[in-house]
């Protein structure tokens, strides 16, 4: 080779050597683990909430969309609907202990805001005084609350002032006005008496134990309730009927170590067991690409269909039939599917009324855009420190992905008692 074509190699070698060092950068910049992508789409769902209300500054801020549809309640509802739920979804997650990661400095300040809202939230004085007392739905909102105080007891509840804490019984306890209908609304009255029995308030066992009972006589097989005396096929028994079935009988029954006298057919563990074949349904329903079949009502609350499965992660009680791995895989798949493009989150930075994107005219007349942080639910998992098996173990092919891949895959088979 001639010296001057050599001279010319070696040149073009150090000039592409940054391009390329660049180029290198600039890919690794952009892989992300499984828990830094969930991390970071649920700080971006808390982020504008908690920030806002921590300063008494949500009612003020942010940008409320209703139904079209809209049955004309009271619009402040929304507030109410969008801090409750989204506190029950990250509860578990800010109950984590504080790190110097980047992570655990989101996580601290989320949880610094969440502590100042769940204060502004029962202050009478304050501009996000929460819509308490006017209307049925507080009762469902509050039973959220209650749930993100059972989730994360200790470091949601216990450092709260005792002047918040009165305040917050007293709502809790007001709310026995509401009488409510016979549905999965029973749970709601359930929740609020389970955590007022857990803070040591005076609770209403008949709330719970009918409630418990009520729901026990709709369970209809194969890991189903029924959401009132009549089936409907939609996610009920995923937003409410089987976490909140469970996590009452939990508190109610001490884990199950105890029995309800007057309820015997309650049972905790045989509840732990239906709401595991539900799970093993739902990761059954994610499709290769990461989507689930969209039917029933509510279904704008979007990746709150997967909170079975995700409580099942967190807790610990995920079948023998599912991984870890398999599940996170396929979970990450939806929420990268539902939330990697952008485009669920309105001007203000809010969830907008919709499935994937803004599709207002796919909600019910029940539904705002607070309703949606139910889409929160599918986060529990991130309770789990970033050494555990749930996140490190290597992702797997979930069933679906490996019966259309071709692979061989676990047949299926109805839950029977």
């Amino acid at each position: 080779m001639r010296k001057s074509n050599c001279l010319w190699l070696l040149l073009m070698a150090v000039l592409l050597l940054p391009a390329q060092e660049m180029a290198a950068k600039k890919k690794k910049e952009k892989e992300v683990t499984d828990r830094e992508l969930w991390a970071g789409v649920l700080y971006r769902m808390a982020a504008p909430v908690l920030s806002n209300m921590s300063e008494g500054k949500l009612q003020e801020n942010m940008q409320v969309e209703l139904s079209p549809t809209w049955d004309g309640r009271d619009k402040r509802v929304t507030y109410m609907e969008c801090f409750g739920r989204l506190m029950a979804g990250v509860a578990p997650w800010l109950s984590l202990p504080d790190d110097d990661t980047a992570e655990g400095k989101q996580r601290k300040q989320l949880r610094e805001w969440a502590l100042k809202s769940y204060a502004q939230a029962v202050d009478p004085e304050s501009r996000d005084y929460l819509l308490w007392r006017k209307e049925g739905q507080p009762l469902v909102d509050a039973a959220y609350v209650a749930e993100s105080f059972l989730r994360g007891y200790d470091a949601l509840w216990v450092p709260l002032d005792s002047l918040t804490k009165r305040r917050y019984i007293e709502e809790f306890t007001r709310l026995r006005r509401v009488d409510p209908p016979y549905t999965n609304w029973l749970l709601f009255s359930s929740t609020v008496e389970c955590f007022l029995r857990k803070a040591g308030a005076k609770s209403d066992a008949y709330r719970i134990v009918s409630a418990l009972r009520k729901v026990e006589e709709w369970y209809v097989g194969d890991g189903f309730y029924s959401d009132g005396p009549g089936f409907a096929f939609d996610y009920y028994n995923s937003f409410v009927l089987h976490p909140m079935y469970v996590e009452c009988l939990e508190v109610f029954t001490n884990s199950g170590k105890n029995k309800i006298w007057n309820a015997p057919d309650c049972n905790f563990q045989r509840a732990q067991k239906r709401m595991q074949r539900f799970g093993m349904i739902l990761e059954r329903f994610i499709s290769p690409e990461g989507a689930f079949p969209v039917f029933g009502r509510s279904i704008t609350y979007r990746t709150g269909t997967l909170q079975p499965l995700a409580l099942l992660a967190w807790r610990g009680w995920l079948p023998k039939e599912l991984s870890n791995g398999q599940v996170r895989a396929a979970m990450t798949a939806v929420i990268n599917r539902m939330f990697g493009d952008n485009r669920n989150f309105n001007g203000k930075g809010f969830l907008t009324l919709g499935f994937n994107g803004s599709q207002p005219h796919i909600s019910d007349w029940y539904t705002n855009n607070g309703s949606l942080y139910m889409a929160s639910l599918a986060f529990l998992p991130l309770g789990l420190p970033a050494n555990h098996p749930f996140w490190t173990d290597a992702p797997q092919a979930w069933t679906s992905k490996k019966a259309w891949g071709g692979e061989e895959f676990p047949k299926d088979h109805a839950y029977y008692e």
